[in-house]
């Protein structure tokens, strides 16, 4: 089989993978809040779980990335439905229960299953020639599209089917996840060869980030990731905060999440031809462009073109860093740069689920003045993101 047709094969069970196992997480994200108010002690805990599946997936991304690089990738993804499994099994059972400990519990047993998640799309560059690889990112991330669409559907299906309600979807995630196995054995991907003694295995983690590379592959990922999710986080709470139904708040998010994923089949290719960095930047300033549409007004329009400005944004900026980080690293480093990598894009992402509601809810007296906040505080962000990259474009130039 040629390296083309096995990244080609690869790429689709990633797709296949992205799109069923993940769609547990639009399902845990949909019902986490919902369920969270119904167990928590406290009203202000009630997003807790879905925070807590965030800060889980960063503290576990370094850990998987080792595993992988010494066991291989299907033995990472196998501990994720492992993980995403028995997470949905503590979830039912804390709902059944009554108990918000061990939802909880179960929320940082799913945070294993996002961790491992994560590393789909660098799988799918292990066995792709190089001027594939970006486009087999942006496949496999396309498959979020269908999962987008599963994972909301399941909820409406299961959320009243028992008497303690969305007992049955936490059971419908635990199916997601016996789905895995079935998927991850068709995988072809080598496993990383042991080093020989005396053979290299990279250069040590400080002079790894050292690299102006893949020190701007990460900023740029924290920056696209987490103000994606800063901004989507309080927007159901800033529409329906404005006087519009929450079924406003639900159309215009899912409207984001088709544009989250909708471009990632051209994103590839146009990173294959006009290479990261410009692509980056493209995504960098869309984003901008999301802040300013919301900063215009709170119509329903502008919440609706601010949001889908967002996904395309987000999209751009978090496929073009992972293409630049996979073309900054050895192999023998690949564990730990892409454990590094995702530690703190997603510790990033944990902050701004945590700042989110405190902007909208705390920074002005009403909900207008908190979706200015929130949208405010993109600003700092995408200067440190489009600096860092001038800052790459230009160094070889003053070196």
């Amino acid at each position: 089989m040629t390296d083309l047709r096995r990244a080609r094969r690869n790429a689709a069970i990633l797709v296949f993978a992205q799109a069923i196992p993940g769609a547990q997480m639009s399902v845990v994200f949909i019902i986490g809040g919902l369920a969270g108010m119904a167990l928590a002690p406290h009203p202000c805990l009630a997003t807790l779980p879905v925070s807590l599946i965030i800060l889980s997936s960063a503290l576990t991304a370094r850990p998987m990335g080792r595993l992988m690089q010494r066991r291989g990738r299907v033995a990472g993804f196998m501990l994720a439905v492992l993980g995403g499994g028995l997470g949905g099994a503590v979830s039912a059972a804390g709902l059944w229960l009554g108990s918000f400990t061990l939802f909880l519990i179960g929320a940082l047993l799913t945070g294993v299953y996002m961790a491992g998640q994560n590393y789909y799309r660098f799988a799918a560059t292990d066995t792709a020639p190089e001027d594939y690889a970006p486009r087999a990112i942006s496949f496999v991330l396309a498959g979020g599209l269908v999962a987008a669409v599963l994972g909301p559907m399941l909820v409406r299906v299961t959320a009243d089917l028992t008497a303690a309600p969305f007992l049955a979807s936490y059971l419908a995630v635990i199916a997601l996840n016996l789905v895995g196995p079935f998927l991850f054995a068709f995988l072809d991907i080598p496993r990383p060869p042991a080093p020989a003694p005396g053979e290299s295995q990279g250069r040590p983690m400080a002079e790894i980030l050292r690299d102006p590379a893949i020190v701007v592959a990460i900023i740029c990922g924290m920056v696209t990731y987490g103000l994606m999710n800063l901004v989507m986080t309080s927007t159901p709470l800033a529409v329906v905060g404005c006087g519009y139904a929450p079924a406003d708040a639900a159309n215009i998010v899912s409207a984001h999440v088709l544009a989250m994923f909708a471009p990632s089949f051209v994103t590839g290719h146009l990173i294959a031809r006009f290479g990261a960095a410009p692509i980056v930047t493209l995504g960098l300033m869309i984003l901008a462009s999301a802040g300013a549409v919301a900063l215009s007004g709170v119509e329903l329009t502008q919440f609706y073109l601010a949001l889908v400005l967002l996904g395309i944004g987000w999209n751009f900026g978090y496929i073009g860093a992972t293409a630049m980080l996979t073309r900054a690293h050895s192999p023998a480093e690949r564990g730990r740069v892409q454990g590094m990598n995702d530690a703190i894009v997603f510790g990033g992402v944990f902050l701004a689920s945590l700042s989110s509601g405190g902007l909208m809810n705390c920074a002005g007296g009403s909900a207008v003045a908190g979706w200015q906040a929130v949208n405010l505080a993109m600003l700092p962000f995408l200067v440190l993101a489009g600096g860092a990259l001038i800052w790459l474009v230009l160094r070889p130039k003053a070196a």
